[in-house]
């Protein structure tokens, strides 16, 4: 070839071709194109380099790119050359960048406007080329520059332009539906298009378009009939023609557009019986593309209303593919005959034989594939049969994703059309014992269900005699080394609930295999869970029936293991266990009632039987439960999120203004302002609601005495640290309606509660057929072809349980006229590290009037009631007293000994807050007498000296 190679190739570029091909090695294949690769990027950065040598070099980045290569140095190289004025330049850049570019990346904003000049231009292979750029990088956001000049196109005289403008049209539907939803009319025109190949192009918008909206499109179904016909009768043109088959394609489009319009309508179909039995007889099935069509009619004829005669020459055609032996049309004929079954289910007996064959061919494929033709035409004669093979097949098989398949399948059908309750039980055994691991856990409850409801009859021998011999197959099934754990969790569940129910096994040895199972699963947490509990049903069942029951010692054993098991829940049920057995008869039966598994439970979620003790503690005293949602100080998460929904939707920026404070400002008192600063809240009312993040303000306000001091407004500050604490004010009640952050109260509290059968008669080929398949056959088809509907057994389906009506209770109101109790001090939360929060708006007291109190008894009689009615803490005065050893004082931190026991503060049990405490005269315990200490105190603080908590040497000379 010289020095230039084929294509007008270099040389260079078919000596790299080669070389690649010869190479021995992918790291010897990746050395060559590395190599290739610095070659072209330091031509391509050559700012001399020849226009055509620059389309040689993008042809060289595309073969780098199909090996696997980045070659993303060169892709602006490509960009650039769709806009080169040569036409062979242009189509090799587009055809580049169609190559090396997706719809999302950068670079497709520079070829845009390219693509909006080529397609003005006068040369049609030029508009051509871009459109097919525009179905392969025009995405959803540049939709709308290009599309008026598309829609411009469908005009076009060329019908390579029309046809590739339907093309782009198409996509822009598949991208954005609305976008193009306006011209959905275009397609129609364009269906009446001169050129073949407009029309068929055409089909495939209008096909998604029928799938989306069949009955908007019914007026064209004889216009699609009178194409179909056109083209069955060999008038296109012979240009497209495949293998001797008119426009093939385009029948096969038409047949299924067909079959969506006379879905379920007679009058529809009856238009298309006579163009659908003339492409049956007249179809080529020499060759694969005739036996395509031929398969897309037997489609259609099993989707549109039953006609008997397109019946009769769609299982006719179904034969031919099934006696064929090529593996691929037999697959077509065993789906196809799927299709079939699914309108007369006595087709499929006239190929019973051909069904057998397909089963035990070593086709993998074909065999999956005929299980499925079995799955669709079981019926309860032949149930056992097509069950067992099913389960055969699932056993020699290693695809876990298809044997669970296998496995559910095979469930369905024997709860289905089970002929007995020994077959059953066996079958379900098999398939939990060699697909246990793969069942779905719903099966797994569904079993046990069955087992605990019966068949659904009301014969309790039936369901009787169905527990007994699940009982016994499982005792016999345990001693199977490797069991998986789904099956061991129902064999301990039914040993469990009916171990001992007919009287038969005795419990001792029930209970000596339940350990035998959790000994040899001890890795298995659920299963030992399910071995406790089924010794806990026995061991009640045994003390409800009177009998006493000795434990044994493996049984004790494991309970003593459990019992210091680091799982909580093992933990929980040996308690149990041992609790159960310390118990009297009529307490067992109440809390494990025999044979209850099947029982409703009614859940009262308003706990009304609480009510009683809650208007109790509310008439001595005790606090009305308040919502937490509903207390102030802390954030309302549920109003938060149902505010914020908005704001999250819209992902914008807010650019409105922080809401400034409003403080509220006292009048200054003319005495001096004090040299202490105090933090203590404002009042809830003084503070906008509306902020749930508020700043704090200092604010200056005047004491009881008389001094000016430094106030923080904290009410309403999120916390930080610790749980949310319910913070009491002595503002008024605000009602229930006021709302808060932006939704009610009693919004947020509803929000938290709230066809005929037509009869075919085929002749059977006649051929030898083995005793062995004759057998098979009349099992899995039946003696006699008369049609029996798959129904399910009244008896054989599972008793759906069902749901039992929540019965709640209101609860019942409380008495507007009670008096509210003073609102209690929760206690102090030790792990919160936030700033103390002042929970109480008393009046001011002076400490040290306090600390004068306690030297005199009735004063000190006052200042106590005065606490225990404002629920707040009393002064520890020991704590003034930091040397004095702890042994000197009794009682515990934050509580004062009162008639010999402790002020409790209140705790929030169920829901109600329920105060417990005592009065009378406080007892002090002995110590230095501390008159004397407390009398210098409070008159050194009057006279302007620092306090002896402050002064270490005060303090010790106080004390000596």
């Amino acid at each position: 070839m010289g020095s230039q190679g084929g294509f007008g190739q270099s040389k260079e570029f078919l000596d790299l071709v080669k070389s690649i091909g010869e190479s021995r090695s992918k790291s010897e294949e990746d050395r060559i194109v590395l190599s290739e690769i610095e070659t072209l990027r330091r031509r391509l950065s050559d700012p001399d380099v020849p226009k055509r040598k620059i389309k040689e070099y993008i042809v060289r980045l595309v073969y780098v790119e199909m090996l696997g290569h980045d070659a993303s140095f060169g892709h602006i190289y490509a960009v650039k050359m769709t806009h080169d004025d040569n036409l062979l330049s242009k189509r090799t850049g587009y055809l580049a960048v169609t190559l090396f570019l997706n719809e999302d990346h950068d670079l497709i904003i520079l070829i845009v406007n390219t693509i909006q000049k080529d397609l003005r231009s006068d040369n049609y292979l030029v508009v051509c080329v871009a459109l097919n750029a525009v179905c392969r990088l025009i995405n959803e956001e540049t939709i709308p520059a290009v599309l008026p000049q598309v829609v411009e196109l469908l005009g076009h005289p060329k019908e390579a332009v029309r046809k590739k403008a339907i093309m782009a049209l198409h996509r822009f539907y598949q991208k954005s539906p609305s976008t193009v939803s306006h011209l959905v009319s275009n397609f129609r025109k364009k269906l009446c298009d001169n050129d073949p190949g407009v029309m068929g192009a055409t089909l495939c918008p209008l096909f998604d378009l029928v799938t989306t909206d069949v009955n908007s499109y019914k007026d064209l179904v004889i216009s699609f009939v009178s194409i179909l016909k056109q083209v069955a009768e060999h008038r296109l043109p012979k240009t497209y023609d495949y293998h001797q088959m008119p426009a093939p394609f385009i029948q096969i489009k038409l047949l299924k557009i067909l079959a969506l319009l006379g879905s379920g309508d007679k009058q529809a179909s009856e238009k298309m019986y006579t163009v659908v039995g003339d492409i049956f007889r007249k179809c080529d099935t020499t060759s694969n593309i005739g036996n395509a069509v031929l398969y897309e009619c037997i489609c259609c004829v099993s989707c549109i209303y039953p006609n008997t005669k397109l019946l009769e020459a769609a299982a006719e055609s179904i034969a031919k593919f099934l006696k064929s032996d090529s593996h691929n049309l037999k697959y077509m004929g065993i789906d196809a005959l799927g299709r079939l079954i699914k309108i007369n289910l006595d087709i499929a007996e006239q190929h019973q034989l051909a069904v057998i064959d397909c089963l035990e061919d070593p086709d993998d494929t074909l065999k999956r594939k005929t299980f499925e033709l079995l799955y669709k035409m079981t019926k309860s004669s032949n149930v056992e049969v097509i069950v067992d093979r099913m389960i055969d097949y699932m056993i020699s098989i290693n695809d876990n994703h298809y044997k669970t398949e296998i496995a559910s399948r095979c469930v369905e059908l024997a709860e289905q059309f089970a002929p007995s309750n020994q077959w059953f039980i066996q079958t379900m055994n098999r398939v939990f014992e060699h697909a246990g691991d793969l069942v779905n856990i719903k099966v797994v409850h569904n079993l046990m269900r069955l087992i605990a409801e019966g068949f659904g009859e009301d014969d309790e021998t039936a369901d009787s005699q169905l527990r007994s011999s699940a009982v016994e197959s499982y005792l016999r099934i345990m001693s199977d080394p490797k069991l998986p754990s789904v099956f061991l969790q129902v064999i301990c569940w039914v040993l469990g609930e009916y171990g001992t129910a007919d009287g038969k096994y005795s419990t001792s040895y029930i209970s000596g295999k339940l350990c035998d199972v959790a000994e040899a699963y001890s890795s298995d947490e659920t299963v030992k869970e399910y071995a406790i509990t089924a010794l806990m049903k026995l061991h009640a069942f045994e003390m409800a029936a009177g009998r006493k029951i000795d434990m044994l010692p493996e049984c004790q054993s494991l309970i003593e293991e459990l019992s210091a098991s680091h799982s909580t829940e093992l933990q929980q049920r040996a308690y149990e266990l041992q609790s159960l057995v310390s118990l009297d008869r009529r307490a067992v039966e109440s809390v494990m009632p025999s044979d209850a598994s099947c029982e409703d439970i009614e859940v009262d979620k308003e706990l009304s039987f609480l009510d009683k003790h809650i208007q109790e503690a509310i008439e001595r005293g005790a606090q009305p439960y308040i919502p937490e949602s509903e207390r102030s100080g802390s954030l309302n998460i549920s109003n938060l999120s149902i505010r914020d929904q908005p704001e999250v939707s819209t992902q914008g920026l807010r650019f409105e203004a922080y809401e400034l404070p409003k403080p509220v400002m006292q009048p200054k008192p003319s005495i001096p302002q004090a040299s202490s600063t105090e933090l203590v809240p404002v009042p809830e009312s003084s503070y906008s609601r509306e902020s749930t993040y508020a700043v704090p303000v200092p604010t200056v306000s005047s004491s009881a005495s008389g001094s000016t001091e430094l106030k923080l407004r904290l009410d309403g500050v999120q916390k930080k640290w610790g749980r949310p604490v319910y913070v009491s004010s002595s503002t008024p009640d605000v009602p229930s309606q006021n709302s808060e952050n932006g939704v009610s109260r009693n919004d947020v509290s509803s929000i938290l509660t709230s066809r005929p059968q037509p009869s075919l008669d085929y002749r059977k080929p006649p051929v030898e057929i083995s005793s062995e398949k004759q057998r098979l056959a009349a099992s899995l088809f039946g003696a006699s072809s008369k049609t029996e509907q798959r129904t399910t057994s009244t008896h054989k389906a599972v008793k759906s349980t069902g749901q039992a009506a929540e019965k709640t209770q209101v609860a019942k109101p409380i008495d507007p006229s009670t008096p509210k109790a003073a609102p209690v001090q929760p206690p102090p939360d030790l792990l919160d590290l936030g700033d103390p929060i002042t929970t109480s708006s008393a009046p001011e007291v002076d400490p040290f009037k306090q600390l004068d109190g306690l030297l005199d008894q009735s004063e000190h009689a006052s200042v106590l009631s005065h606490t225990v009615d404002s629920s707040a803490k009393l002064p520890d005065i020991m704590s003034l007293y930091s040397g004095m050893p702890s042994g000197q004082t009794s009682g515990t931190v934050g509580s004062i000994s009162v008639n010999g026991g402790h002020l409790i503060s209140p705790s929030e049990v169920g829901g109600t807050l329920a105060p417990v405490g005592t009065s009378g005269p406080v007892q002090f315990s002995k110590g230095p007498n501390l008159k004397d200490a407390l009398s210098k105190d409070a008159r050194l603080s009057q006279m302007g000296v620092t306090p002896m908590s402050q002064n270490p040497n005060l303090f010790k000379d106080l004390l000596g």
